[in-house]
Formats: structure tokens, C-alpha cells, sequence
């Protein structure tokens, strides 16, 4: 299906009057791309924080703000559209006549309109998504990728859909590599927790190494509905659980192994009652830390009660494996 994408120009003072524009006619599914939201990031501004941020949306941070909406490729749209763009230039009209006072810079208010291919925009990412061996052991494919397994492998399908989690990503390599190791030669007596289980790959991963008892944690309501998908397609239902909650606030499961590919910082706080979670003897697996936060976030694990047993690293990342001692 082809789509008409209707885009706005406009400066970060004009963005407010472009949305208040459509929305009065009754257009409010919009995508404002704001290169102001991600200087905030950035410096930090918001109450979150960032680890890592790839190079490329760091580019054209000078780049104006834009407002889009999105339309099917219909004659009504085509003309709807071009009554949209007359609503844009008198919108500069009352600009240039001071309406907005005289000193409002709205912006070039430039509109342009430009069909886009719904099924090879929504589908573009998935030409990078391949088959992938883990360990000699643990596969990972995509849904729509064919492979065929070798004896003795474990192969985990997985449709990250909007989670994060395909199993390509150094973090979560370096997890199910440890999560493999740290399982040992009887799974089947082990429990696992996975806080923070995105897309259920690790929860998955574990269930098919042999885990009869896993419970995967997800604050994301729609990282939560890919995440129990994937558990039906993998057909480990009988032994995974998903459910949504905030690391591992107000949750009553004890592991064997708790696993947990977070950023840096959710680690450090998570490892302060990590140990609650824990069996006697259990293991704290924990990832998505780059290399220059090491330090930090396996001193916090100590001051926790863990003793660190391993470090892995991969590329500018890094896991850390840790008992309570």
C-alpha cells in the first residue's frame, strides 16, 4: 500500500502552531521529528539517561524541525492534501501580519508531500536481520529466515517486532553465551529471571537450553505483547512467563540465574536488590555496559554482596557474571 506523507517545515517555535493547525481539522496521528529532543538527550537533560548513542543521529543536529502526517494514497487525500498546504501558507500569512506577535519566527512553514512505499519502508530493516550462531550450541533466526539446523544445535526464532532483542547485538550475544555457561549441565533444575526481556530472546534462550521454570520481566506494554508472541512461536509457553513490571519491584520469583541486558545505570540500581532474587549459590548475569562504565557498574555489584566470577567483552561492550558471595 503507498502513502502520502504530508511534511511541514518549520522552526521549534512553529511546530506548536503547525499542530494546533491540524489538529483542528481533525488530523492528530502526527510525527514531529524535533532535532532539539535529541540535543536534550544528548546533555541529558531528561530525568533518563543514555549509554550509548549511535554516531548517525548525532549528524545534522542543525537540521529544522518537522511535522508530518501520513495519508492513504486515496484522489480524497491527494486533494485534501492540497487544501493542507493552502492552510500552511496562510498560517505564514498570519505570521508576516504579527498575529503571533512580531516577534514569532514560525519558521519556512515549507509543506511538500511525498508518497512512500508502506511494505518497503516498514520492512527495510529486517535485509540486516540474518540467521546468526551464538555458541556452537545457540542459533538465532529471524521468522523469516530459512535455516537448517545441525545436531545438537538450539535455534531461537525471534521477531523483535518493536522490542529490542535480536540476538545481533554484542549485549545480548554476550548474555545467552554466558546464560549457556551459567545453566550448566542441568537447566532442568534451574529457574531464571529475565528483567528487562525485550523481545523474550534470553527467556526463550534459556527455556530451550532445558529452564523449566522462567519468568521474564518487561516495563514496555508492547515489548511485552512481542515478547509472548515469540514465546508461542518458539513453543516454550509451558515453561516461560512474560509479564510487565519495573525491573523487579513487587515481584515474588526466586532464580537460580538472573539475567538482566540493561543499560549501565539500570544495572546499578537493579543490583541493589538483586540478591533478593536469588537462590543460594545464585548468579547475577548482567550486560549492556560499555567498556568505560565497567568500573563503575562492577563496583556497585560488590558493594551489593556479589563477588565478580567473569567479565566478557565484545567490541566496546562488556557482561559481567557475579555470585553473591
Amino acid at each position: 500500500m503507498k502513502y502520502i506523507e504530508f511534511r511541514i517545515h518549520a522552526s521549534k517555535q512553529g511546530i506548536e502552531q503547525v499542530t494546533a493547525m491540524l489538529m483542528t481539522k481533525g488530523i492528530d496521528q502526527l510525527v514531529i521529528n524535533d532535532p532539539a529532543d535529541m540535543e536534550d538527550i544528548l546533555d541529558k537533560k531528561n530525568e533518563y539517561g543514555w549509554d550509548y548513542i549511535e554516531d548517525g543521529l548525532k549528524d545534522n543536529l542543525d537540521r529544522e524541525p518537522t511535522v508530518s502526517a501520513f495519508f492513504e494514497d486515496t484522489p480524497e487525500n491527494r486533494e485534501l492534501v492540497q487544501q493542507l498546504k493552502i492552510a500552511v501558507m496562510m498560517l505564514k500569512s498570519k505570521e508576516m501580519e504579527g498575529i503571533f506577535g512580531w516577534d514569532a519566527d514560525l519558521g519556512r512553514l515549507y509543506a511538500e508531500d511525498i508518497i512512500v512505499d508502506d511494505e518497503a519502508w516498514k520492512d527495510k530493516w529486517k535485509e540486516n536481520f540474518k540467521p546468526v550462531k551464538i555458541t556452537e550450541r545457540l542459533v538465532v533466526k529471524p521468522t523469516w529466515e530459512e535455516y537448517q539446523a545441525s545436531v545438537g544445535e538450539v535455534v531461537i526464532q525471534i521477531d523483535p517486532g518493536m522490542a529490542f532483542g535480536t540476538g545481533t547485538h554484542e549485549t545480548t550475544s554476550l548474555c545467552l553465551k554466558m546464560l549457556e555457561r551459567y545453566l550448566g549441565e542441568n537447566p532442568a533444575a534451574k529457574k531464571v529471571l529475565d528483567v528487562g526481556c525485550g523481545s523474550g530472546i534470553l527467556s526463550i534462550g534459556a527455556a530451550l537450553l532445558g529452564c523449566a521454570d522462567v519468568l521474564g520481566v518487561e516495563i514496555d506494554g508492547d515489548a511485552v505483547t512481542v515478547a509472548e508472541e515469540n514465546v508461542a512461536l518458539n513453543q516454550v509457553q509451558d515453561q516461560v512467563r512474560i509479564m510487565r513490571g519495573n525491573l523487579i519491584e513487587g515481584i515474588d520469583f526466586k532464580a537460580d540465574v538472573l539475567v538482566a541486558n540493561l543499560m549501565a545505570d539500570l544495572v546499578i540500581t537493579l543490583a541493589e536488590c538483586a540478591g533478593t532474587h536469588l537462590e543460594t549459590g545464585g548468579v547475577f548475569l548482567s550486560s549492556g555496559i560499555l567498556l568505560e562504565k565497567k568500573d563503575k557498574v562492577s563496583a556497585a555489584i560488590e558493594a551489593a554482596g556479589f563477588e565478580i566470577i567473569e567479565i566478557a567483552e565484545d567490541g566496546e561492550w562488556c557482561a559481567i557474571a557475579a555470585k553473591l558471595s
